[in-house]
């Protein structure tokens, strides 16, 4: 008789540790058709995830859905293909975020400089960024891409 209740009590946690689970099978998966199709069967598991993984790259709908913000992914803010504006950001995030709260520095000059702002635009930028500190870092804990997007919004 224990036996037989040990395995109930097992299998009920089993049966309902799936449904505690069940958003994150798209955490790996990410967006696409394939997420969105088996949503309400995402358990977790293995098969679950490789369903949902698998009809997204049979169909080829990720790009699509992230380029148009459709199929539950997000659309970007903007495209940054300046790979070295990103690493220098990326390197320098306290020293950019200490000189866009001053207005003007050594970082931030640099950051302009490979953002292609040119030089007679730079105290004007400067002055757009440090009135708008607390829209570019609003918890502090943003990526590089995350305040360069805002940046750009910023500079327009």
């Amino acid at each position: 008789m224990k036996k037989a209740l040990a395995l109930f009590v097992v299998l009920s946690l089993a049966l309902f540790a799936g449904s505690a689970f069940a958003g994150q099978a798209r955490n790996n998966t990410g967006c696409g058709l394939g997420s969105m199709l088996f949503e309400d069967n995402a358990d977790g598991s293995v098969f679950s995830q490789s369903l949902q993984a698998t009809t997204n790259g049979i169909f080829g709908n990720q790009t699509f859905g992230i380029t148009s913000g459709t199929l539950g992914c997000e659309q970007p803010d903007s495209v940054f293909t300046n790979d070295m504006l990103l690493a220098f950001t990326v390197d320098n995030m306290d020293g950019l975020a200490r000189d866009i709260s001053a207005g003007h520095g050594e970082t931030l000059t640099t950051v302009a400089e490979l953002m292609e702002i040119p030089a007679d635009h730079h105290d004007a930028f400067f002055t757009k960024l440090q009135s708008n500190f607390d829209k570019i870092f609003v918890t502090g804990e943003e990526s590089a891409s995350v305040v360069l997007n805002r940046m750009a919004k910023i500079a327009g």
